[in-house]
């Protein structure tokens, strides 16, 4: 009985969570953070945990398809972690392998579109590792309804430092020239697979930090974080809606900050003639959303008298 309760209880909670979402965002990453630590409160080895938080990993591509989110970015081996013990990292690869090959070929893989492709230092992984990855790549290339992003001996400081050392060769050379270099020539020589700014990061386990995961595509972003106690092999949907909750919040409050700076700079023409104050309002109103347009509006109005044209936007 008191277990259907908490089933019934869950269902309705996730279903409240469902309405109060109005759109996903575009790209979300994880950093799956707690396996080893699941694995021993349970009596088990460190590679059960990373068996439990695969399971995990492939209910979450199912709510990305479902919600419609385009890309999804794992934190499934960082560089750090090459300094595990041995016992624990030939089973950890194992485990990367023989996912990639099985992800590769489910059909719901290739009846959803997910284009699979890897970041990061892959270079540095055993070889059959390695031939896992291009397997899933070749396997998956010609989709792109869902990318899928593997983040396999990554580290954000040294994407950063092979992208910047890439730029200082190419000029050295003459091949590219410094004027050139923008934020367009950095974001080419970073990881190929990941295409666009990070929405939300998303962090199991307890741990309130980062970790050197994707600083130019998400810190550069000001993505959302969300932070949650529970190890990756128990993150439920309702964690995930959770998440999605904190990126909505924080889109609003970005939103709501871009209409007050456009409400005040409107104010700040003020004393000037009319038709100025209407061709800033114009301006404004082509990048705010319709409530946004309507408080530029109303605050034209107020400037300028009663008589004054709206600035609707229209949408």
């Amino acid at each position: 009985m008191a277990n259907r309760i908490r089933r019934r209880f869950g269902d309705a909670y996730e279903r409240m969570l469902r309405r109060q979402l109005d759109a996903a965002p575009t790209h979300v990453a994880i950093i799956q953070d707690g396996n080893r630590r699941y694995a021993r409160e349970q009596g088990d080895d460190a590679p059960e945990g990373h068996r439990e938080g695969a399971q995990t990993t492939e209910q979450v591509l199912e709510w990305c398809d479902e919600l419609g989110i385009e890309e999804l970015t794992l934190y499934a081996f960082s560089t750090e972690n090459f300094n595990r013990p041995e016992e624990e990292l030939e089973p950890l690869f194992d485990l990367l392998e023989s996912k990639l090959y099985e992800f590769a070929d489910a059909d719901r893989v290739h009846e959803n579109g997910v284009r699979i492709g890897a970041i990061g230092d892959v270079e540095r992984l055993p070889d059959r590792v390695r031939e896992a990855v291009e397997y899933a790549e070749s396997r998956t290339a010609e989709y792109d309804a869902l990318r899928l992003n593997i983040a396999l001996a990554y580290g954000g400081r040294s994407e950063l430092l092979g992208a910047a050392r890439e730029i200082a060769r190419e000029v050295d050379a003459g091949e590219l020239d410094p004027e050139d270099v923008d934020t367009d020539a950095v974001e080419d020589r970073l990881a190929r697979h990941t295409t666009r700014a990070v929405d939300l990061i998303v962090r199991t386990g307890g741990d309130e930090r980062t970790s050197n995961f994707l600083p130019w595509h998400a810190n550069g972003n000001e993505a959302a974080v969300y932070f949650c106690a529970p190890y990756w092999p128990e993150f439920s949907k309702i964690d995930f809606l959770r998440g999605l909750r904190t990126y909505e919040s924080r889109a609003e409050s970005w939103r709501q900050s871009r209409t007050e700076r456009a409400v005040a700079l409107l104010r700040a023409v003020a004393e000037t003639e009319l038709a100025d104050a209407k061709a800033v309002a114009g301006r404004l109103r082509a990048q705010l959303p319709s409530a946004g347009a309507r408080e530029v509006s109303a605050e034209l109005e107020r400037q300028h008298g009663t008589d004054a044209p709206s600035v609707e936007r229209a949408d």
